[in-house]
């Protein structure tokens, strides 16, 4: 156990080190997200005031914090490589599946109508009590009304669903509710928000709120927005869901994490999503 110890004090210490002497580099604040040449993105908005002043005066989408390259990809629907995926699913969305002999659109109609706004407003409470994501809705659908096997959390077909709906809220602001029954599952993941995890004892304040605009290795860490997701990430060639994102941070302080799809990933979900309120949904986006 001492040396266990020891080796947990080491490494905080080399990471504390690290973000002090990390270099630093200012978001581009006065580039324009404008995608297919017509829709202009707000990128930059008023800090809600349930904030009290954490980030400062303004929100700032993830796009401002990527190298010119990756921000002109996200412009261009022709460029953005997750376009492909949105097409399996618009595809997905019209097909037949499961023993009630449904698909999506035999009960929403067109994707662009029926999910028009949904995804700026996610996750929600239900009118059971529980604070469901879009991947709950999804699979609640299969399940309960077409008679088909759910989806996996992180698998491609549940993956490209979520950026097909979420590219119909695009443009539109983040509005997630965060009083009334949202506001005990909101209070935990604020609580989650700045609770220092694993061998590195790293809350995720410590680098999104405390640090962002520097770099840590080669990554330039922003506010931690999530109004893009899900996102491509160019690294993992493929689309990457909020709950594996918050994954792999966890597992990047050394803990053991959650689970993608359990209660204490929702929560988080739900607290981070309303940092960003008054940003333009963007999913998806394209991140390094």
């Amino acid at each position: 156990m001492r040396i266990r110890a020891k080796h947990s004090a080491a490494l905080a210490s080399a990471l504390v080190i690290a973000l002090a002497g990390a270099a630093r580099a200012e978001p581009d604040l006065d580039a324009k997200l404008v995608i297919n040449g017509d829709l202009e993105m707000t990128t930059i908005a008023p800090a809600p005031a349930h904030l009290e002043g954490a980030l400062g005066d303004n929100v700032i989408s993830g796009w401002h914090y990527r190298d010119a390259a990756t921000r002109q990809m996200e412009t261009d629907d022709f460029e953005n490589p997750a376009m492909s995926a949105v097409d399996e699913a618009l595809a997905a969305w019209d097909t037949v599946d499961g023993s009630e002999g449904k698909s999506c659109a035999d009960c929403h109609g067109a994707i662009e109508e029926g999910m028009k706004g949904v995804t700026a407003v996610l996750p929600k409470v239900t009118e059971a009590g529980a604070l469901w994501s879009a991947e709950d809705f999804i699979n609640d659908c299969r399940t309960n009304r077409m008679g088909a096997e759910a989806w996996d959390w992180d698998k491609d077909p549940m993956k490209n669903m979520t950026a097909a709906i979420a590219l119909q809220s695009r443009g539109m602001p983040v509005n997630v509710a965060i009083d009334g029954a949202a506001a005990p599952f909101w209070e935990q993941g604020k609580e989650m928000y700045y609770t220092r995890y694993g061998l590195l004892q790293l809350s995720c304040a410590n680098c999104h709120e405390q640090n962002n605009g520097n770099y840590i290795r080669a990554d330039h860490l922003s506010q931690g927005q999530i109004n893009g997701f899900p996102v491509f990430r160019l690294k993992n060639d493929g689309l990457v869901s909020i709950h594996n994102r918050f994954a792999g941070c966890v597992r990047d302080t050394r803990a053991e994490t959650f689970s993608k799809g359990g209660p204490e990933f929702h929560a988080l979900e739900l607290y981070v999503a309303s940092r960003g309120n008054g940003l333009a949904v963007e999913g998806p986006s394209v991140r390094p």
